[in-house]
C-alpha cells in the first residue's frame, strides 16, 4: 500500500502579508504567533523573507503553489516517473 503524504496547505497573499505584518507589530514570540495561526515558525520567516525581498511582486498567486495545470511538463513528468518507480517497488 503507498502511503500518500498529506496535500499542501495553501494560502491566500492577504493572509501571508497579515501574518509577517502581526509578526513585525506584534510583541509576542513568532513561535507563539505560528502556532496562533496554524503556521510554522520558519514559514513566517520565508514569507517575510520574499516579502522584503520583492515588495508588491511577492505571493504573485492568489494561492500559494501553482496549479498542476500550470506546471512544466518536465515537472508533472517527474512526478509520474517517481510514482511510476514506487509501484514497481512495492510490487517487486
Amino acid at each position: 500500500m503507498t502511503s500518500k503524504r498529506k496535500p499542501y496547505k495553501t494560502y491566500t497573499r492577504e493572509f501571508k502579508i497579515e501574518a509577517v505584518r502581526l509578526m513585525n507589530e506584534s510583541d509576542k514570540p513568532s513561535s507563539e504567533l505560528a502556532a496562533e495561526l496554524g503556521i510554522r515558525r520558519n514559514q513566517l520567516y520565508k514569507w517575510k523573507e520574499q516579502l522584503e525581498n520583492k515588495g508588491d511582486e511577492a505571493f504573485p498567486n492568489k494561492l500559494g503553489r501553482p496549479q498542476k495545470e500550470n506546471q512544466s511538463e518536465r515537472v508533472t513528468l517527474c512526478q509520474e516517473n517517481d510514482r511510476l518507480r514506487e509501484d514497481v517497488a512495492l510490487t517487486g
